[in-house]
């Protein structure tokens, strides 16, 4: 039997698999709030049982994970913030784990696990940038995006199997063409539905923000930021600045720019005078922040963790940055480099004399400068101030050749 595949039947067996996700074209008016609370959700259907049912052995795994921060008073304050959010109510539904990955991201799974990452936090300036991140995730959530995509994608591969047996059977040039054509179709069809859901969770996590007491235009301006880093990173490199405005065929997300317009148009234009809950927000990461920017360093990408230093140093350059912006130079290392981080580090030492971290570097830098005397005084004062360090012996080697 010779069975003919031709476009026009690739075109109707494409229709039931990639119909887009039902996204609201952007009105001229601020996204509108969150529907009234329903009740905490329970999975319905197999499909979503199975996916509830893998993601809560994933939550047991992520629990004992090393990479989670144990730390009851962090957990609790970005739980407080999502709660602000989207509402005491729905909130309830979620657990929340923050996680040592110094990277921009966050998710959440069917089951109401949202992970948090370390890099995500580091770069928030406010509880309104963080509040629009963890919208966003939890709108994800609340639209059941995780089975809307694994039925998606498991209707787009039974195509492509089925199809795979029609050509077989066919046998002809015309039907490998066609063939060829329909994976492409499928493949570009479910990319654009994920992209699809992350426009709908945009939107409805800014429905959150529109809806709270934080102002909602700080959604854009993560996106503004992440550009401007992204920017940042790639001069550092010298390579061309990133195109923020073009879709790559396998793109999971909308281009940054795109998001960055669309959230800023809808954002309540009278809720831009509220308060962004800054202050609160510096004082919750305080205690993170230096660990945080040192696993930031430790990525090897200047030119982004300058940026990051710069824009927390907006609000006054305190040790711990000075320290941080030493440590940066420090690791890329030229001379230049090195005379830089010297006088980074001894800035940081003015406000803080007894950040042992910071005399160390200080020591390290004048030594491998060639101030050796200034370097070994400095050496003596880490390890006066941090007697068991485990890098005693490497130190006091150097502060006896200073000595000479």
């Amino acid at each position: 039997m010779n069975t003919r595949l031709s476009v026009p039947s690739v075109a109707a067996m494409l229709a039931p698999v990639l119909t887009p996700m039902a996204v609201a074209a952007a009105p001229a008016r601020p996204a509108p709030p969150p529907p009234p609370y329903e009740g905490i959700y329970q999975p319905r259907g197999v499909d979503e049982i199975g996916l509830w049912h893998e993601a809560d052995e994933d939550e047991r795994q992520l629990a004992a994970s090393p990479l989670v921060i144990q730390d009851e008073a962090l957990t609790s304050y970005v739980k407080g913030v999502l709660c602000a959010t989207v509402g005491a109510d729905r909130c309830k539904a979620t657990r929340v784990y923050v996680l040592r990955t110094p990277v921009f991201n966050a998710s959440m799974t069917p089951n109401g696990t949202m992970r948090v990452f370390s890099g995500a936090l580091l770069r928030m300036r406010n509880e309104a940038e963080l509040a629009a991140v963890l919208g966003h995730e939890f709108g994800h959530f609340e639209a059941r995006h995780s089975l809307g995509q694994f039925k998606a994608d498991r209707r787009g591969t039974d195509l492509i199997s089925w199809a795979s047996v029609l050509i077989a059977m066919a046998g002809t040039s015309q039907a490998y063409s066609s063939f060829n054509s329909l994976q492409i179709s499928v493949f570009g069809g479910l990319y654009r539905h994920q992209r699809d859901g992350e426009r709908q969770a945009d939107l409805l996590g800014l429905g959150y923000l529109n809806a709270s007491s934080l102002p909602p235009q700080s959604a854009s301006r993560v996106w503004q930021n992440l550009m401007a880093e992204a920017e940042a990173s790639a001069s550092a490199r010298g390579l061309k600045r990133p195109q923020f405005d073009s879709i790559a065929f396998a793109a999971s997300h909308p281009p940054n720019a795109e998001r960055a317009g669309y959230l800023g148009e809808l954002a309540l234009p009278e809720g831009s005078g509220r308060d962004a809950g800054a202050a609160r927000y510096a004082r919750a990461m305080a205690p993170w922040q230096r660990l945080f920017l040192d696993d930031q360093i430790k990525l090897n990408d200047f030119g982004a963790s300058e940026y990051i230093i710069a824009t927390l140093a907006q609000d006054g350059w305190t040790a711990a940055l000075w320290h941080a912006r030493g440590e940066l130079y420090r690791a890329r290392g030229t001379y230049r480099d090195l005379a830089n981080a010297a006088d980074f580090y001894a800035r940081a030492v003015e406000l803080e004399p007894d950040l042992a971290e910071a005399q160390r570097g200080l020591g390290l830098s004048l030594v491998k400068t060639g101030r050796r005397e200034e370097g070994a005084a400095a050496l003596r004062r880490y390890l006066t101030l941090k007697p068991d360090a485990s890098d005693v012996a490497m130190i006091g080697m150097l502060t006896d050749m200073g000595a000479r």
